[in-house]
Order: C-alpha cells, then structure tokens, then sequence
C-alpha cells in the first residue's frame, strides 16, 4: 500500500498498489487500485471500488460503492459516480481475448452518473451532464443534458430556465418579449385569421431583425434527435416552428434559457455567440431558419469547451 501525500486517507483494508493519488483524497475500504492508476485531489472513493491501470481520474472527484473503473477510463474534475455504475470498454468482449487497444470513455468535468446506470464504451458524457439513475447510455451525452431510459434519451438541459412567454392575443405588429438571456429574444409576429384561415407575416429588418441572406429548413426529424448544439461567431439567426412544435436551449456560457416554439407566430432571434440547441421535435414538425450570413463553416462553434473559453467562461 502506498500514499503519495500524508493528507490522503487510504483504509487499512484497501489494497493500492499506485503512488498516483492527489492531496487529500479518501480511499476506503475493499478498495483495489492497479499500480499506474492516477487519481487527482480531494477524491472520495468509496468502499468496494475496483480501478485497472489505465485510468485517469481529476480533482475532486467522488466514486460511489460498486463501481468499476476499467482501463480507458477518463474521469474529469467535480464528477458524481453514483453506487453500481456500470463502465464498459470493449464493444465485443470474448474470453481471454484482449483488443489491442481498449476504447476510451470520457466523463467531462461537473457531470453526475446516476446509481446503476450503464455507459458503453468510447463515448463522452459532456461538461455538467446528469445521467439518471439505471440509464443505459448508448451514444454520446452532449454537455448540460439531462438523459434516462434505456436506450438514455434526452429529456433536458441542467439549469435551463423557462423563456419568456408572449401575450395570447397576438399585436397588429411585430414585438419582441423580454427574454433574462441577453443575445436569444422571443418575437411575436402578427397574425390575421378569419373564416378563410390563418395568415402570419413578417418583415426582414423590422420583424427580422437583421438583412437575410440564407435560409434552411428542419423537418422529418425523429422526436428522440438533437440539433443544433453549435453558436455563431457572426451569423445572426431567427427561428420559426411553422409546423408542430420543438424546443430550443439557448445558452450564453452562464445562463441557459428554454423556449418553446409552438405557433407560427412565434420567432427566436439567436445573436452571435449563443449556443443553441434544438430538441423535443413533435412528429410534424417543420422548422424554417433565416440567417444573416451564407453558409461559412469557420463561422461555426461546435466544440462547448471552445465557445466557453471564447465566451470568458471557461473556468
């Protein structure tokens, strides 16, 4: 048994074979950790752990009873993994037969894994996510989501607060709500119905608010599907649900806001610099984008810890 700092605590009942471990870090008892384990600060790994050698785990990490850490495991900062969480790192596993090279399952820093959920192999559970508990996680969680079920599916965004709401009487003109995230504003665009149906209209550079020069439309899309999940570093964009409804996290680094988008007449302006993510699509939903910019991949952010370290908050 070896302890790399007199601060750490590792139970006399634990066997810890690695050096690894940070200022601070609890280890207890029935404890096993392989010789080149590396586990950060101020760790708590709880009783009946088992961690194999190629494992990395950050500061201030806290590892429930029951689990198994398995050789390609990366463990970010400020994770919750709950009691009997299951890790995987072998796709097609067969008896003493090893791949010549285990995938790799990344938890980002600030997500929480709830008690006896499953994570298959190679995939990445995103900054500040939270799997449910009994989960069974077959694809990648992108950051803040919020997933259960088996197969996991999103059912939302950590922290996401509900948007602004518009008025039931739609205004002989076009007014934008209030919105607490500055850069998303929910508009709320005339509408004229009578016996002949209903007709919704609105004007580039009054009701949508910038020049377009591009537009695109998001329809057919599986109800268990997310979009988006990028920000702009230029384009403007103004979104209308003309058909069905969908649900959009609008993010500023700090903040996130949901809105629903369920009426014709309802839009939301994204400026530059918001994350947006859509989700929650009904069956029929139809989704029409105007944007301000042609179609420019370098204007696109589709990395969340790049649009944090740009947007300040990537602390």
């Amino acid at each position: 048994m070896n302890a790399a700092d007199e601060s750490s605590f590792i139970h006399p009942l634990a066997d810890v074979q690695t050096s690894d471990i940070g200022v601070g870090t609890r280890v207890w008892q029935f404890v096993v950790m392989l010789p080149s384990a590396r586990i950060g600060a101020n760790c708590n790994i709880c009783a009946h752990c088992f961690v194999e050698n190629d494992v990395i785990v950050g500061d201030r990490a806290t590892i429930k009873s029951g689990v198994q850490l398995w050789d390609g495991l990366r463990i970010g900062d400020d994770v919750f993994v709950g009691p009997n969480v299951t890790f995987t790192n072998d796709m097609r596993p067969r008896s003493k037969q090893r791949p010549a090279e285990y995938l790799t399952t990344q938890i980002d820093a600030g997500a929480s894994i709830g008690g006896g959920a499953t994570i298959l192999p190679g995939l990445r559970i995103g900054r500040g996510a939270m799997v449910g508990a009994g989960a069974v996680v077959t694809r990648s969680v992108p950051p803040n989501a919020i997933v259960v079920g088996n197969p996991a599916r999103i059912i939302g965004y950590v922290d996401a607060s509900g948007g602004a709401r518009a008025n039931a009487a739609p205004p002989a003109i076009a007014q934008p709500v209030d919105s607490a995230l500055q850069g998303a504003r929910l508009h709320v665009l005339p509408r004229v119905s009578d016996i002949r149906g209903s007709l919704s209209v609105g004007e580039f550079q009054r009701s949508v608010p910038f020049e377009v020069k591009r537009y695109f439309l998001v329809f057919d899309v599986p109800s268990v599907e997310t979009r988006g999940e990028h920000a702009h570093r230029e384009c403007h964009q103004f979104l209308v649900c003309v058909r069905g409804s969908v649900t959009v996290v609008a993010d500023d680094g700090a903040r996130r806001t949901e809105f629903v988008l369920d009426r014709p007449e309802h839009g939301l302006h994204l400026e530059p610099m918001i994350w947006g993510i859509q989700y929650k699509y009904s069956s029929d939903a139809v989704l029409l984008v105007f944007a301000s910019h042609y179609y420019d991949a370098a204007d696109y952010i589709r990395n969340y810890d790049e649009f944090l370290a740009l947007t300040g908050q990537n602390a």
